[in-house]
């Protein structure tokens, strides 16, 4: 077979590359291990970036999003017995964020590339990547089957098949684990707050949020490496309460828990995100711990930047865009790493810590929720920097 852009991964990432790159007449394949169910239903993310509501909607597939997606204009942060809400209408405004599962996009980006015919293959297994320091990469997959192709995008996640394949010595990581991760769950319970409220607790971090009007999503900070059957659900609703019912007048619904899992919290970054005509985007490329909703958003970022590089490699056959791709992802990845680690360190709690740093992180929530200019630091960044193109289609 041939194409010319071979895509690894059908993910939000590799599912929306696939789907612009089409818009602009140029064809793809997808290779995915997993089922369509699978990737159907994977739960992930569920904040999305103005940018990327903007970016959905104006390649046609935001019909869903606009009907189903819960528009926010603000957060609250709690901590020391009050809330605090940072209003995005005021600190940023025009800018939001909207509530919708990633799961959700995955199933409308699926949905588009199928309807336009587009070759999307699940369960596809042996898939390796070839000769990509030269002009004629390909890929081999389900045990002989091969994949000429002018691009390799590799969209395949932290763990996949692309990054390794990249020559020992091109890489450079740079990676934090934190000692601690993430418990979350969904609940068939409707929200007990019109917003996302972050809990700074003694006790540790809680994060209510939601995914639709009749389903709730709650996190809570537990030590790395924490068994699930440690955690049923009578402990987990009994700490949810202790660590957000921390206001006057607040009770927290509860409900049926239906899903539930445990999300390590690591920060890396690969550098340079290509080698020759293979480029990552999204997870292969970096991980940021969720407490600043950014990682399926840098993914859309990193597929816009390569959608105007590949359109120009094709419209003229320059590969100047192509060339300079890794440094124009990353100077948003890197601004999202520092934002993601900065919300962590203001909200979670560490072992290490003693007296004097619980004092300052403190003193810092103080200073975020009393100064106009700080919050405004948090608006932005939450509901995402605008993009430098500024074309909510893509470059």
């Amino acid at each position: 077979m041939r194409t010319q852009v071979g895509i690894i991964g059908a993910g939000p990432a590799g599912l929306l590359l696939s789907h612009l790159l089409h818009l602009r007449g140029i064809s793809s394949v997808v290779l995915e291990r997993r089922s369509r169910e699978y990737v159907e239903r994977r739960v992930r993310a569920g904040v999305l970036e103005q940018g990327t509501v903007d970016t959905l909607v104006a390649a046609g597939v935001g019909e869903r999003l606009l009907r189903e997606g819960l528009p926010h204009r603000g957060i609250e942060l709690r901590y020391g017995g009050a809330g605090h809400r940072i209003a995005f209408e005021r600190l940023v405004p025009g800018r939001a964020i909207t509530v919708y599962g990633q799961q959700e996009v995955v199933k409308d980006l699926i949905a588009a590339r199928l309807a336009a015919d587009g070759d999307v293959r699940f369960e596809v297994d042996d898939v390796a990547v070839h000769d990509i320091g030269t002009d004629r990469p390909y890929v081999t997959f389900g045990g002989g089957e091969r994949l000429d192709c002018d691009v390799i995008a590799g969209c395949d996640g932290f763990h996949g098949v692309t990054r390794p394949s990249i020559p020992d010595g091109v890489l450079t990581a740079y990676e934090r684990e934190y000692p601690f991760a993430w418990l979350g769950v969904l609940a068939r319970v409707q929200p007990s707050a019109e917003e996302l409220i972050y809990a700074r607790t003694e006790r540790g971090f809680a994060l209510h949020s939601m995914r639709s009007p009749e389903v709730s999503r709650f996190y809570l900070q537990v030590p790395a490496g924490t068994d699930l059957a440690d955690w049923p659900d009578e402990r987990v609703w009994a700490e949810l309460r202790t660590r957000l019912e921390t206001v006057p007048g607040f009770s927290l619904a509860t409900g049926e828990i239906f899903e539930r899992g445990v999300t390590p919290m690591r920060s890396f970054v690969a550098e340079p995100m290509q080698y020759g005509r293979l480029y990552l985007a999204g997870d292969a490329a970096h991980i940021v711990p969720p407490t600043g909703a950014k990682g399926l958003n840098l993914a859309v970022a990193d597929v816009r930047v390569l959608t105007g590089a590949l359109a120009r490699f094709y419209a003229d056959g320059s590969a100047e865009l192509l060339d300079g791709y890794s440094a124009a992802c990353l100077k948003r990845v890197w601004r999202a790493q520092h934002f993601s680690w900065w919300m962590t360190t203001l909200l979670h709690t560490f072992d290490s810590d003693d007296a004097y740093g619980r004092r300052l992180q403190l003193s810092h929530l103080d200073y975020v929720t009393s100064s106009e200019a700080a919050a405004a630091t948090l608006a932005e960044n939450y509901v995402g920097l605008p993009y430098e193109d500024g074309d909510p289609a893509g470059p």
